[in-house]
């Protein structure tokens, strides 16, 4: 057994043997795309415009990391519904602090007087000292 070659053993357990080839070209897609990633914050988009860009591609790249390198491709449709779930909670909870964030200009506090500072706050009264009995 120590001898056998390892497709052979992949193969006797089920499992197909590796695709060196494929996983080359993965291996340069991503690549290429780091690079591109790389090469298009170079163009000073707005910071709306490259976080999309950004996202996009990192999107992408994960997709061919799940699909080739973590085996997801041939997968049961039930394990990828389980996945789009977790992607989906996951996005959300990413986007607790965005909405916080968006929502921060507008205040509810008191607001500041435009022609001369801070509001003026009531004043307490000092304490009145109490009586000894």
């Amino acid at each position: 057994m120590a001898n056998e070659h390892p497709h052979r053993v992949a193969a006797a357990h089920g499992h197909p043997p590796p695709n060196v080839k494929l996983y080359i070209a993965i291996f340069g897609a991503l690549i290429f795309l780091t690079i591109l990633t790389v090469v298009v914050s170079w163009w000073h988009l707005p910071p709306a415009g490259a976080i999309a860009v950004a996202l996009l591609i990192a999107s992408f790249k994960a997709s061919l990391v799940l699909a080739f390198f973590m085996h997801l491709k041939g997968e049961h449709k039930l394990i990828i519904a389980f996945l789009g779930i977790m992607l989906f909670t996951c996005i959300g909870f990413f986007l607790i602090p965005l909405d916080q964030h968006l929502l921060r200009d507008r205040t509810t506090h008191t607001e500041v007087k435009e022609e001369g500072g801070a509001p003026e706050l009531p004043q307490a009264e000092p304490a009145k000292p109490q009586e000894a009995k």
